[in-house]
C-alpha cells in the first residue's frame, strides 16, 4: 500500500471546516486592508532563490527541492513566496501602478525540513507583501494584518517580537564586531555556527543549540550599531506600536532565516502554543528587487504556515462552524420512485437547496436512519402510492409536527420558501 511521502499530510474532510474558516478570515481581512490576490508559479529558476534568499542560508544550503528539467534548466520548487512575488512585480511592470502595491497569496511551499508537528516538507503558506514604500507606517500595517488575523481567529496573549537588522550602510560594521566577538569563542560554538561565521555571520544569532545560548546572550546588539536612517525608522515604528498599545519585546537575536531582510524583522507570538511561540514571521526587504536585477524598490511582508495555524486552533480549543448539513434528504421505495426522486433532487439543487439522495436501493427504514445521521431539516418520502397520486410526503425532521402530503409539482417551491431561498439558478 502506498503512503503519503514523509513530511506531507492529507487534509481530510473533517479538517476542512478549519481550513474554510481560516480562508474566510484571510479573505475578509485582506479586503479590509485592500490587499489584492496574486498567484505565482510553484517553481522558479533556482538562481532566483539562490540570489534572493541567499547562499549560506539553511533554505538554500539544505532545504530546497531543486532539479534539472527536461530542457536542461535548473528549477526549484517554491521554498517561500517573496522572491517570486518580487520577480512578478518587476517582470510585469507593477512599478507603474500606484505605490505601494499590496498583494497576498496562499499556496504550497516546499522545504526539506526536519518533520515535526505543524511543520511539513510541503505546507500551505499565507503570504502578505507590500512593495514600494519605505514608510514605517507600512511596516505597522503589515504587522497589523497579522495581528488582526490571529486575534480574530481566537488566539490569546498576542505580542510582537521585534528587531532591526540594519541596512547595507550600517550592517557591515556590526558584522565585523560580531565576528570579532565570536573569534575567541569559535571552539565553544557548534559546527553550524562556525560555518555561518564564514558565510553568513548574522545567522549565528538564530542558533538553537543549547551550548551556544550563553554566547549568543552576551553578543553585541545590532540595534546599538544602526545608522541614523535605520535608527529613525525603528524608533518611528516603535512609536506607532506604542500609540496602538500593541505589546512587543525587543529581541536582539531575531534575524529571521533569509538574507534579503533589512531594517524591520518581526514575529507574532501567542500564549499557550508550546515551545514554538511564533505563529508568523516576516520583515522588510528593501534591497531584494535590486538583487534580482530591478531598480531600488522597498518592500515588507510576512508568511505564516496554515497547517500550523489549524493545528494550534485545535490544540487551543478554538471552535469553527461545521460543514453545513443537507437541508433536504429524499427517501424512496422502488425504481420508479427513485427516478422521480432524481428529478426532484436536480430541481432542489437548482433552487440552491442542499439535497441528498440515498444510493444503493436500501430499505426505507435504513434511508430514514441516514436522514437522521445527515442532520437534514426535511425528508421527502416517495413510494408507489405517492407516485400514483402525484404527491410526496414532507416530514419536518426538526420540529415534532405531523407529516404533510404535498403535490410533487409544488414541493420544491414550498421548500425554497420555507428555507428562505429565492429563484432557481439557471441550468
Amino acid at each position: 500500500m502506498y503512503l503519503a511521502p514523509r513530511g506531507t499530510i492529507d487534509i481530510l474532510p473533517e479538517d476542512q471546516p478549519y481550513w474554510l474558516h481560516l480562508h474566510d478570515r484571510i479573505r475578509r481581512i485582506v479586503a479590509l486592508y485592500d490587499y489584492q490576490r496574486i498567484d505565482v508559479p510553484a517553481f522558479e529558476e533556482t538562481a532566483l532563490y539562490v540570489r534572493g534568499v541567499g547562499e549560506g542560508t539553511d533554505i538554500v544550503d539544505k532545504e530546497m527541492y531543486s532539479f534539472t528539467d527536461k530542457g536542461g534548466r535548473e528549477i526549484t520548487l517554491r521554498p517561500e513566496f517573496t522572491a517570486g512575488i518580487v520577480r512578478a512585480y518587476l517582470q510585469n511592470g507593477m512599478r507603474t501602478l500606484p505605490q505601494p502595491v499590496k498583494v497576498y497569496s496562499t499556496g504550497p511551499i516546499f522545504r526539506y525540513e526536519r518533520v515535526q508537528a505543524g511543520r511539513y516538507r510541503q505546507h500551505t503558506q499565507f503570504d502578505i507583501e507590500c512593495i514600494g514604500s519605505l514608510d514605517p507606517a507600512v511596516d505597522l500595517e503589515v504587522m497589523s494584518v497579522a495581528w488582526q488575523l490571529f486575534s480574530e481567529l481566537g488566539f490569546h496573549g498576542l505580542a510582537f517580537q521585534l528587531n532591526s537588522t540594519g541596512c547595507p550602510a550600517c550592517r557591515p560594521a556590526y558584522i565585523r564586531e560580531l565576528v570579532a566577538y565570536y573569534e575567541p569563542r569559535r571552539q565553544q560554538v557548534c559546527e553550524d555556527c562556525r560555518r555561518r561565521l564564514e558565510r553568513n555571520p548574522l545567522r549565528v544569532l538564530d542558533c538553537k543549540v543549547p551550548t551556544c545560548q550563553p554566547i549568543i546572550a552576551a553578543a553585541p546588539h545590532i540595534t546599538d550599531h544602526l545608522c541614523p536612517e535605520c535608527a529613525a525608522h525603528f524608533e518611528t515604528l516603535r512609536g506607532y506600536l506604542d500609540a496602538l498599545e500593541r505589546p512587543y519585546t525587543l529581541n536582539h537575536r531575531l534575524v529571521r532565516g533569509l538574507d534579503y531582510y533589512t531594517k524591520t524583522v518581526f514575529e507574532v507570538w501567542a500564549q499557550g502554543i508550546g515551545a514554538q511561540n511564533a505563529i508568523c514571521g516576516g520583515g522588510r526587504y528593501d534591497g531584494l528587487a535590486e538583487e534580482l536585477g530591478g531598480p531600488p524598490t522597498p518592500g515588507i511582508g510576512f508568511g505564516s504556515g496554515m497547517e500550523r495555524i489549524v493545528l494550534l486552533m485545535k490544540e487551543n480549543g478554538i471552535q469553527v462552524p461545521g460543514a453545513p448539513a443537507p437541508q433536504v434528504a429524499l427517501v424512496y421505495h422502488g425504481q420508479a420512485a427513485k427516478t422521480r426522486c432524481v428529478q426532484l433532487l436536480t430541481d432542489l439543487r437548482a433552487h440552491g437547496i442542499r439535497a441528498e439522495l440515498g444510493f444503493d436501493d436500501r430499505s426505507m427504514r435504513a434511508q430514514l436512519r441516514n436522514v437522521n445521521r445527515l442532520g437534514a431539516a426535511y425528508a421527502l418520502i416517495l413510494g408507489e402510492d405517492e407516485l400514483a397520486s402525484g404527491q410526496v410526503v414532507l416530514q419536518n425532521m426538526v420540529e415534532e409536527i405531523p407529516q404533510e402530503s404535498v403535490a410533487q409539482s409544488e414541493v420544491v417551491s414550498l421548500l425554497a420558501q420555507r428555507l428562505g431561498l429565492g429563484e432557481p439558478c439557471k441550468r
